[in-house]
């Protein structure tokens, strides 16, 4: 297997069709790889967040439940700075919370050996049923996009709720250049366009930037292999651990920066769906 067949391979997601595809969407195409890890940290992070709630106390908190703490007021400031209603942050609060511990999670799949799936498949003999599987889902643009839309649904869900049905038609119509009949047309492009271009970007910056650091790691990881018949071989095998180390600690900020601010757009969407203009 040669460096380009190898990256080939560990990018290429497990799906529910033999036949590979083709179309850029085709949603008769499954990801299962994605599904599967989305929906199993997805409930890890949830009963995790589940335990602690349950065993919560007023005396002196354990580190779980002082993290925990830490994380709730941190999301909890951020949603009363941006969202001034009361009454929504008591959905938006969680739904924040949520998306932060969710996307942190799966970031953090970035973390395991770029093989050791692959190893433990031809351990266990299924590496023929399952030849493709890859372990970050939030580097599946599937994933992000399908996040981002949600966001798009909550603001939607949140425009109707505050200004009524007739008043988000009336804005769609009157916003941004003024509720004159001429610029209606103008006002409902401008509109249209805005809400795909946060949705897309919202979706694009969490998978171009988990997409690269997956990469880099499987460029790191072919460093090091490598022979040591030659000092070529050595010096290569040093690079790939030096650079893997110094990667993996610069990524834990990656994984936790890329959470952090896929939550506080969703804050700030959801926020921008309580103004009117």
């Amino acid at each position: 297997m040669t460096a380009g067949d190898y990256i080939g391979h560990h990018l290429t997601h497990w799906q529910n069709h033999d036949v590979k595809q083709t179309n850029i969407v085709d949603f008769s195409y499954f990801n299962i790889d994605t599904i599967f890890w989305a929906i199993t940290l997805g409930v890890i992070g949830t009963f995790v967040m589940w335990r602690v709630a349950k065993r919560v106390h007023s005396g002196v908190p354990g580190r779980m439940q002082a993290a925990v703490e830490i994380l709730l007021e941190m999301v909890d400031n951020q949603a009363k700075g941006i969202v001034k209603n009361a009454e929504s942050r008591k959905m938006v609060g969680p739904l924040a919370l949520t998306v932060f511990i969710w996307i942190f999670l799966m970031n953090s799949m970035d973390f395991l050996p770029v093989d050791l799936f692959e190893r433990l498949f031809y351990w266990t003999g299924v590496e023929h049923s399952i030849k493709y599987f890859r372990i970050v889902p939030t580097a599946d643009l599937s994933a992000t996009l399908g996040m981002s839309c949600g966001v798009l649904l909550v603001c939607l869900y949140y425009n109707v709720k505050i200004k009524g049905f007739g008043g988000w038609v009336h804005e769609l119509f009157s916003a941004p250049f003024g509720d004159k009949w001429f610029l209606y047309p103008v006002n409902f492009l401008m509109q249209m366009i805005e809400f795909a271009a946060k949705t897309v970007s919202h979706g694009l910056r969490l998978f171009g930037n988990m997409y690269a650091g997956e990469l880099l790691f499987m460029l790191i990881a072919l460093m090091g292999a490598v022979g040591f018949g030659s000092a070529t071989g050595v010096s290569l095998f040093i690079g790939h651990v030096l650079a893997g180390t110094g990667w993996a600690i610069f990524h834990i900020l990656i994984v936790a920066l890329q959470a952090f601010i896929f939550m506080m757009l969703t804050l700030v969407y959801v926020g921008q769906a309580h103004d009117h203009h």
